[in-house]
């Protein structure tokens, strides 16, 4: 089993940063790629950012592109979210996905993860 614990939601205003964790346990060889995702009040879940084993490769979702960096450290089995510049509109509640395939194929899917956190609220005012 994998368990994804998030961390590091709040409250900010807009052009504020925050910084999410993934603390990663269990069987960590099922989270070779780690994604995040966000979901929004009466939305469906989109993709926001994705990373590889070696954190040599990254993906993002058009809207978050130079404003939010995706990173790892795998000595301390954790994923990150720098989220810089936010906005109302990525106010959302965020979910640590891990999936164990090493392939770097749709990604963006969130079909292709099978581990999942709870999600941490983030919230940007106006």
């Amino acid at each position: 089993q994998v368990q994804l614990v998030e961390s590091g939601g709040g409250l900010v205003q807009a052009g504020g940063s925050l910084r999410l964790s993934c603390a990663v346990s269990g069987r960590t060889f099922g989270t070779t790629r780690m994604g995040w995702f966000r979901q929004a009040p009466g939305k469906e879940r989109e993709f926001v950012a994705a990373i590889s084993r070696s954190g040599g490769i990254t993906s993002y979702t058009d809207s978050v592109k130079d404003r939010f960096t995706i990173s790892r450290d795998n000595a301390k089995n954790t994923v990150y979210l720098q989220m810089n510049s936010l906005r109302p509109e990525d106010t959302a509640v965020y979910y640590c996905a891990g999936s164990p395939s090493s392939q770097w194929v749709a990604v963006q899917s969130r079909l292709e993860y099978n581990y999942w956190g709870q999600g941490t609220q983030v919230t940007v005012s106006a």
